[in-house]
C-alpha cells in the first residue's frame, strides 16, 4: 500500500521547487490529471470493501485537496513574482528629465525665423510677397534698376556671371533683390505695396559677409507714397522686430542708383557693458538704405511717374539677425553645425506673430 504522507511529501517538495507556470502546470497534470499518482489513487476506492473505503476514502481526498492549495497558493506566488520581475524591468525612472518630444527636437534656421518675423510685420502694415528668380538677366539686375554703363557693380570682380547664351548674353546670380520690384511693377498696377526677402549672391567673404546671402527689399507705389510714409513704416518695422517701445532713426544722404534721393538709416543704440540694446543710449548702428524710387526705374517698370511716385528700402536678413539674437560672426550661418543649430534655432512651435510675440 501506498504510503500516502510519504507521496504528499514529496508532491508538496515539487511543488514548492517549480521555477515557472509551465513547470507547475506539469506537475499538476502529473499529481491530478486524469493519469496522475492521486487520481489513480482515487481509482482504487471503488475495488476496498466498506471498511477500507471509510478509512482510505478521507485520506485520499484530503490528500488532494491538500495538493490543489498548495497548487494554487504556488500558482500566485509565481505571477506576483513575474509581474514585480516586469514592474522592474519596465520601469521609468520619474526623477530623470523629460525627453523632448519629436515635434520639438528639430530646430528652425535663424534666417527662416527672421524671414517669417519681417513677413508677420509688414503683413500686418498691408504689405504682401513677391519672389523671382536667384538667376537674373544683366538687363533686370542692373540696367533697369537705372545702373549706368561701367558702374562697378555691373564688374566680374562683384557679380557672379554665368557663360553666354547662343545670343551671347550673359545672366547672372542677382546681386540684390531689386530685380523682383521690376518685375512686380510690369505685372501688377498700382497701388503696390510689397516685400522680396530671398537670396542674392555677391564676390565677398569675412566675418560679416558671405558670398550668399538674404536681403529684404520693400517698394510702394501709389500717387502719394512721399518721404514721410517711408520713415513711418521703417519706425513701424524696427520697433516691431527689435521689441521696444519706441526708436529714434536718422537719415543720412546716400546714393543709390535706383532712388533719388537716397537715404542711409541709423538707429540709436547702446553698446554698454559690450551689449548692443536699440531705443536706447546715445551710440548709432546702420541698419538699412532707402528713398524715393528713380524715375527711370518708373519708366523701366511700365509707369508714369507723372501718374505715381513710390519709395523702397533694403536690408540684410542676415545682419539683422545677428544683431538681434547676438551671433558674431556670419560664416557658421552656413557651416551646417548642428551644434550652432542647437544654440541659436527656434523651435518648429515658435511661431512669429504680433499678437503672441515674434520670438514667442
Amino acid at each position: 500500500m501506498i504510503d500516502l504522507d510519504a507521496l504528499e511529501r514529496d508532491l508538496l517538495g515539487q511543488i514548492e521547487q517549480a521555477g515557472d507556470e509551465a513547470a507547475l502546470e506539469a506537475l499538476r497534470v502529473a499529481a491530478l490529471g486524469k493519469k496522475g499518482s492521486v487520481s489513480e489513487l482515487l481509482k482504487t476506492l471503488g475495488a476496498m470493501t466498506p471498511d477500507e473505503r471509510r478509512e482510505r476514502g478521507p485520506l485520499i481526498n484530503g490528500l488532494r485537496d491538500r495538493l490543489q492549495g498548495a497548487i494554487l497558493a504556488k500558482r500566485e506566488t509565481l505571477a506576483e513574482a513575474a509581474l514585480d520581475a516586469r514592474l522592474a524591468a519596465e520601469r521609468i525612472d520619474v526623477t530623470l528629465p523629460l525627453r523632448e518630444a519629436p515635434e520639438t527636437r528639430g530646430r528652425i534656421h535663424p534666417i527662416s525665423q527672421v524671414i517669417e518675423e519681417i513677413t508677420a510685420i509688414f503683413s500686418d502694415l498691408g504689405f504682401s510677397v513677391a519672389e523671382g528668380p536667384d538667376i537674373e538677366t544683366d538687363e533686370l539686375n542692373f540696367t533697369a534698376l537705372n545702373f549706368p554703363e561701367g558702374h562697378p557693380a555691373r564688374e566680374m570682380h562683384d557679380t557672379f556671371f554665368l557663360r553666354p547664351d547662343n545670343f551671347g548674353k550673359r545672366k547672372l546670380l542677382r546681386t540684390h533683390t531689386s530685380p523682383v520690384q521690376v518685375r512686380t511693377m510690369r505685372a501688377k498696377q498700382p497701388p503696390i505695396r510689397v516685400i522680396m526677402p530671398g537670396r542674392t549672391y555677391r564676390h565677398d567673404s569675412d566675418q560679416t559677409h558671405t558670398p550668399m546671402f538674404h536681403q529684404v527689399e520693400g517698394l510702394v507705389i501709389d500717387r502719394s507714397a512721399n518721404i514721410a510714409n517711408l520713415k513711418w513704416v521703417l519706425e513701424s518695422f524696427c520697433r516691431a522686430f527689435f521689441e521696444v517701445d519706441s526708436v529714434t532713426m536718422r537719415f543720412r544722404p546716400s546714393f543709390f542708383p535706383f532712388t533719388e534721393p537716397s537715404a542711409e538709416v541709423d538707429i540709436q543704440c547702446s553698446r554698454k557693458d559690450g551689449e548692443l540694446r536699440f531705443g536706447e543710449g546715445t551710440d548709432w548702428l546702420e541698419v538699412l538704405g532707402c528713398g524715393m524710387v528713380h524715375p527711370n526705374v518708373l519708366r523701366n517698370g511700365g509707369l508714369d511717374p507723372d501718374q505715381v511716385q513710390g519709395f523702397a528700402f533694403g536690408m540684410g536678413i542676415d545682419r539683422l539677425a545677428m544683431l538681434k539674437y547676438g551671433m558674431p560672426d556670419l560664416r557658421p550661418f552656413f557651416e551646417a553645425d548642428v551644434r550652432w543649430l542647437d544654440h541659436y534655432g527656434f523651435r518648429p512651435i515658435d511661431v512669429p506673430s504680433l499678437v503672441g510675440g515674434l520670438t514667442g
